[in-house]
């Protein structure tokens, strides 16, 4: 087998992989497929599929996948490309603030809508107790600003309380 063929069949913390389209088409175990993060995206938060048609997905390390608009050739040894999208390496996975501010305008499901106030508790990182009659889990927090839903990031939602996701160096306080 040639190295690069090798280089295939193994995930490398040092280099990305792009996605195989279907589960039937995985060469690296454990490897999540683009049929399945489109699913996830389309299931949990009704995005469109067709949202990501212009898009690749990629894995470096585990379960860390990023999306870009474009093509390149697998494995690629860089430390980027594109954004990062979703964590898909533990028991829920987990998509990413820079995937939420980009793609969540798509978002017509598990979108919670906040309150001033709540935006701006969300946006500095404090959890909060809030009602919800949706799904448990991540969700979208968007506030309306402008007549229009933005999304600010991703939250956990359990026992009605959100907890804010919003990595501490993008915390603002407004």
């Amino acid at each position: 087998m040639s190295d690069t063929a090798d280089d295939l069949r193994k995930n490398d913390g040092q280099q990305f992989g792009r996605l195989p389209e279907t589960d039937a088409d995985r060469t690296v175990e454990g490897r999540v497929s683009r049929a399945a993060v489109v699913d996830y995206f389309e299931d949990r938060f009704a995005i469109p599929p067709e949202t990501f048609d212009d898009y690749t997905f990629w894995e470096k390390g585990a379960g860390k996948i990023w999306l870009y608009s474009g093509e390149a050739d697998s494995p690629l040894e860089i430390e980027a490309i594109g954004m990062t999208c979703l964590r898909t390496r533990q028991e829920h996975w987990k998509p990413t603030t820079d995937f939420v501010q980009r793609f969540g305008a798509h978002a017509s499901e598990c979108v919670i809508d906040l309150d001033r106030e709540a935006a701006r508790r969300f946006a500095a990182g404090e959890d909060q107790e809030l009602e919800w009659d949706g799904d448990w889990g991540y969700l979208i927090a968007a506030h309306t600003v402008a007549g229009e839903r933005e999304p600010l990031g991703i939250g956990l939602y359990v026992h009605g309380e959100l907890r804010s996701m919003v990595p501490k160096g993008r915390q603002r306080e407004l």
